[in-house]
């Protein structure tokens, strides 16, 4: 782990996200491991399925490809689970570095319990559950709106920003993790390589890499080239007066062309077209 939670703190937050959306939470930290969750049991359908191997195994699938999703977007990502179960999950970042993730689920959202049921029977077949009980606790499930998940999703937003702001989820210091942060922040405009960064840290190449997959849920190159845009952004938008060749050189591209066409890729539109809009 490469960050510390201070979960006394986080067991009252998730307490009040509950009351107020009787949505079960959960946070994790970057690895995927459980830290806490409130309530501590997971709804009655979701224990039916959870029971046979291959359905646990198949939501520990799940969570594991959703929470690599939101961490991509840098957002909150809400989709049906493997079960047919509605579920959210928005990144945890401190500053760039992605220390874990929070995530709500198990939430029964159909127009009725018959609709609801003919999904889930068929996409838990393959687990050899119990049909008859999963049935019966899917019919006692409460149905949830996708209006009321949009809004229970724009909470647990203002939740993992408040679980930062209020330092309920720190970075150790001087963990490599740490390092290589600070390195890119402070280097990223200039011309670099893996095996600069790999040396300016002390490391070998397949240990940045997997230090970046791990930190950022993308590539080290990748990385670089989203601060790159970032910055480059930042600068159409305040300072209009400068030409597209200077700022491509200040986000470190020394070829403008490469800077107009990485830009257009990135983005989805060139740059000049791209500060017009602003």
């Amino acid at each position: 782990m490469i960050s510390i939670f201070d979960l006394e703190k986080l067991q009252g937050l998730l307490r009040d996200f509950f009351a107020i959306s009787h949505i079960r939470i959960t946070v994790f930290d970057e690895n995927l491991t459980e830290l806490i969750s409130y309530p501590e049991k997971v709804a009655p359908y979701c224990a039916v399925i959870r029971e046979t191997s291959r359905g646990f195994d198949a939501c520990m699938v799940c969570d594991r490809e959703a929470c690599q999703r939101a961490a991509k977007k840098h957002g909150t990502h809400i989709y049906r689970c493997h079960a047919g179960l509605t579920e959210a999950v928005t990144p945890l970042y401190v500053g760039d570095v992605l220390v874990g993730y929070v995530l709500f689920g198990h939430v029964f959202s159909y127009p009725s319990h018959e609709q609801g049921w003919t999904v889930i029977e068929k996409r838990c077949e393959a687990y050899r559950v119990n049909a008859r009980t999963l049935k019966e606790a899917i019919f006692k499930a409460d149905i949830i709106e996708e209006s009321y998940i949009r809004s229970a999703a724009h909470i647990l937003r203002a939740v993992a920003s408040y679980l930062i702001l209020e330092r309920m989820a720190t970075l150790k210091e001087d963990l490599l993790a740490v390092r290589l942060d600070a390195y890119l922040s402070a280097h990223y405009t200039e011309k670099l390589s893996a095996m600069m960064i790999a040396d300016g840290l002390g490391i070998g190449k397949t240990q940045l890499y997997e230090l970046s997959r791990q930190l950022y849920g993308c590539g080290v190159a990748e990385k670089i080239r989203s601060l790159r845009m970032e910055k480059a952004k930042a600068l159409l938008s305040a300072r209009k007066e400068l030409p597209l060749s200077e700022i491509a050189a200040q986000c470190g591209f020394h070829d403008y062309n490469y800077f107009i066409t990485v830009f257009s890729r990135e983005v989805g539109c060139p740059p000049a077209a791209w500060r017009k809009s602003q």
